[in-house]
């Protein structure tokens, strides 16, 4: 649909190139008109780990309308009734967190769909059809299709579990998340390690050759060298701190007398590892 530039990012993916994009976990929706302007192809509204309100998630979506940024929405939790309200908001893809077998990827994918396509989705009118002003025909039509029904693998049972949920009908999209993944291995953040790099790229090369889009949260130069359809490069609170991080070293002022700098790190210190600061994917 229009309202959600889910053609723009798929035109995007199906010449071949990479779409990118940010996680979005700040309730202001100008972060969201932000990254839209700032040339991100998507972005990811996180609504597993975040205060986010369904409210603040509708302001982020249409804070990109008439923009070329598709507005992701990751949900709660793989549960209807958390689903159908931000269904109904419209967005061009729906990221449904912890999904570890083919059970839970079905009833994903049913939350979707309408029972005349298959699923278990409520039906309702209003931002999904311009409120009002498309015809009911129309949007059933799209809804077909709409949103993409992107399935997150991030637990070792889901690498186990994934030629069975690659089977399932009616996926579009496969999104990695790498922390808790790594997790799962209690091994946290080491991507590195033969362990997780292998069940990473087991899930890529699989979904990839399943004819399926792959995504996921991707920053770091681990990634760099691994093709995927759609990469999530920075969550916006930790861009934020990394730029304001950067600008404040590079502006400290040392006072000839020896005792030290002018300013001092934050509480928290600036040197934090990459593997912890993004702990929400």
């Amino acid at each position: 649909m229009e309202i959600n530039n889910l053609e723009i990012f798929r035109g995007k993916v199906a010449s071949g190139r990479t779409a990118l994009g940010c996680v979005i976990t700040m309730h202001d929706a100008s972060v969201s008109e932000l990254a839209a302007d700032a040339g991100c192809d998507f972005i990811w509204i996180d609504m597993e780990h975040s205060p986010m309100t369904i409210v603040d998630a509708m302001h982020h979506m249409m804070a990109v309308r008439g923009t070329n940024c598709a507005p992701f929405v990751r949900a709660p939790w793989n549960i209807n009734y958390l689903i159908k309200p931000i269904l109904d908001l419209a967005p061009a893809g729906l990221i449904i967190p912890m999904i570890k077998n083919a059970r839970e990827a079905e009833a994903a994918v049913q939350s979707c769909r309408y029972p005349m396509h298959g699923g278990e989705r409520g039906f309702s009118l209003r931002r999904n059809n311009g409120y009002g002003q498309g015809s009911v025909e129309e949007y059933l039509e799209h809804s077909q299709g709409e949103p993409l029904v992107i399935l997150q693998i991030e637990h070792r049972d889901a690498v186990e579990n994934i030629d069975e949920i690659l089977k399932v009908s009616g996926i579009d999209s496969i999104c990695i998340g790498p922390y808790d993944l790594s997790c799962s291995y209690g091994k946290p953040g080491e991507f590195d390690d033969p362990e997780i790099a292998d069940a990473i790229d087991t899930v890529r090369e699989k979904t990839l050759n399943a004819g399926i889009l792959l995504g996921g949260f991707c920053d770091g130069e681990f990634w760099k060298e691994r093709f995927m359809n759609w990469k999530c490069l920075a969550v916006d609170f930790s861009a934020l701190q990394s730029r304001l991080a950067d600008l404040l070293s590079r502006n400290t002022t040392c006072v000839s007398s020896g005792l030290g700098c002018a300013h001092t790190p934050g509480r928290m210190g600036k040197d934090v590892s990459p593997a912890l600061k993004n702990v929400n994917t």
